[in-house]
């Protein structure tokens, strides 16, 4: 594999944890292989692994998108990774408010919600 493939899996880990990391590894398959390679690549290893701006800031405009767009099933997964990232509840909630002045507060609300039931479950697993 390439250098940015290998910094790529390093920084997906550091984000999203081993046993995430772990689990989409052993559930990739022939089919879905190229893409996770994509994501990999691209994602962790060149957006997620520039020090252009904190992990931080990264993690809060990553869960902006991801409502803005309306990807709820992304959005548990990068609240998990705020406990690596840096960003706090206060962050979230900060930035589902600003998803609700520009693109829209059904987005905003629902966004909420899911983070509201994942924060609970993190609870539940301590």
């Amino acid at each position: 594999m390439s250098d940015c493939y290998d910094t790529g899996m390093k920084t997906r880990r550091q984000v999203l944890g081993d046993a995430h990391v772990a689990r989409a590894e052993a559930a990739k398959t022939d089919f879905d292989t190229p893409f996770q390679n994509l994501i990999t690549n691209a994602a962790w290893g060149t957006v997620w692994a520039s020090d252009g701006i904190t992990r931080r800031e990264r993690s809060m405009l990553t869960l902006a998108l991801l409502a803005a767009a309306g990807n709820w099933d992304e959005i548990p997964m990068h609240i998990r990774a705020t406990t690596r990232t840096g960003a706090t509840k206060q962050d979230v909630q900060e930035v589902f408010q600003h998803v609700a002045i520009y693109c829209g507060v059904p987005k905003a609300n629902h966004a909420l919600k899911i983070a509201k039931q994942t924060y609970a479950e993190m609870e539940e697993a301590e």
